[in-house]
C-alpha cells in the first residue's frame, strides 16, 4: 500500500523456509585470532538464522553464482556449512577473515570493531552479492533478493501538516531497526518511543507542498512492511564519546510487532527470539562480545569464541543485550 510493486522478483518468496530443515545440536565454536570476538558473535547469530541457514545449507547459491572474485553469499555458504557440519569443537572462520577488508574497507584486523557495524556491512555485502547479476533495478525489485526478503522491511515516515492537515508519506528500506534506549527500560518501551510522533516546528519546520510555506507539523515513523527476521540494535554506545549505556533493557522471548505497524489494527504479528548478542565492558573501544543462540534442536547455547555451552532460555533473556534477533 502506497509503494510501487517490484518489476522483477529476484527470489521466489515461497522458497524461503522459516523452520529448520535439519535438526541437530549446536555446531562448532569460532577461534579468536586477536580481537575478533565481534566477528565471531555476529557470524554465530547469522549461522542460526533459520531461513538463511536453510538456503546456505542447500548450496543453491554457489551452484548458480557467476560472480568473479569476492562474493559474500559464497563466503557465508562456505562458513555456515563448515560450522554446522564440523566434527571439531572450534574452527577458524577463515573465509570471512580473508575477505575482512572487502566486507568493510574501514575494518582493520587486530582492532576491536563494533559488532553492529560489522553485521550491517556483512548483510549489505550479502545483499550486493544477490544483486550482482542484475543491473538498473528499481528499489522495489532490489528488495526481492533472498537477503532483503529475510532481513529487510520498509519504514513509513508520515508528516502531517498542522495547518491544512495534508499528509506526506515517504518509504525507506531497512535491514535492521536501531532503537534509542536512553528513556526506555524495555524493548517494547523503546519501540513505543520509536513510533511516537515528533513535533516539527521552529528551525525544524516542515515545507508543506499544499500550504506552500514552512509550517508546524508532526512526523511519525511506523514499520510499513515487516521483515521475516527482525534485527534490533539497542543503541548502547554514544557516537561521540564511545561511552556505554549499561542499564538493563528487558526483552521478551515472544514479541508482537503489530502495535508498531502502519496498519496497527489487524492480526498479531508474532516473533520469536532466536539470538542475543551481548557486549560486556564499559565502552565501544574495548570489552568483549559473545552471544546466545537457539540451535535447530530448539535448545539455547552460549557461544563465546571457541566455547559453545548449553544454557537455559532464562539466562539468554537476562543479558545486557546489544543486538536482538527475532524470527516470524
Amino acid at each position: 500500500e502506497g509503494m510501487a510493486p517490484p518489476k522483477r522478483i529476484l527470489f521466489p518468496p515461497e522458497k524461503i523456509c522459516m523452520v529448520w530443515q535439519q535438526r541437530q545440536s549446536a555446531g562448532a565454536g569460532l577461534l579468536n585470532v586477536g580481537n575478533t570476538c565481534f566477528l565471531n558473535a555476529v557470524l554465530q547469530c547469522l549461522t542460526y538464522t533459520p531461513p538463511l541457514a536453510n538456503y546456505l545449507l542447500s548450496r543453491e547459491h554457489s551452484q548458480a553464482c557467476h560472480q568473479q572474485g569476492f562474493c559474500m553469499m559464497c563466503i557465508m555458504e562456505t562458513h555456515v556449512n563448515k560450522v554446522l557440519h564440523s566434527s571439531v569443537n572450534a574452527i577458524l572462520p577463515l573465509a570471512v577473515l580473508k575477505a575482512f577488508r572487502r566486507i568493510g574497507e574501514h575494518f582493520q584486523l587486530g582492532r576491536e570493531e563494533d559488532a553492529h557495524d560489522f553485521l550491517c556491512c556483512t548483510v549489505n555485502a550479502m545483499q550486493t552479492a544477490c544483486l550482482s547479476a542484475s543491473s538498473d533495478l528499481d528499489i522495489s525489485s532490489q528488495s526481492t533478493t533472498i537477503v532483503h526478503q529475510i532481513f529487510g522491511g520498509f519504514l513509513r515516515s508520515r508528516v502531517t501538516c498542522f495547518s491544512c492537515k495534508a499528509v506526506s508519506d515517504s518509504y525507506e528500506a531497512f535491514l535492521d531497526v536501531p532503537l534509542d534506549i536512553k528513556a526506555a527500560s524495555s524493548l517494547t518501551g523503546a519501540l513505543e518511543d520509536f513510533v511516537t510522533p515528533e513535533h516539527l516546528d521552529g528551525e525544524n519546520c516542515f515545507k508543506c507542498s499544499k500550504c506552500k510555506k514552512n509550517v508546524a507539523a508532526s512526523k511519525r515513523f511506523t514499520i510499513h512492511c515487516a521483515p521475516k527476521v527482525l534485527t534490533v540494535c539497542l543503541k548502547r554506545f554514544d557516537c561521540f564519546t564511545g561511552g556505554k549505556i549499561s542499564k538493563v533493557v528487558q526483552y521478551p522471548e515472544y514479541l508482537d510487532l503489530r502495535p508498531y505497524m502502519s496498519q496497527a489494527d489487524g492480526e498479531p504479528l508474532h516473533y520469536s527470539l532466536y539470538a542475543v548478542l551481548v557486549h560486556s565492558g564499559v565502552s565501544c573501544y574495548g570489552g568483549h562480545y559473545f552471544c546466545y543462540t537457539k540451535a535447530s534442536d530448539g535448545l539455547w547455547y552460549q557461544m563465546d569464541d571457541e566455547s559453545v555451552e548449553l544454557r537455559c532460555i532464562d539466562t539468554a533473556l537476562r543479558q545486557q543485550a546489544y543486538l536482538l534477533f527475532y524470527a516470524r
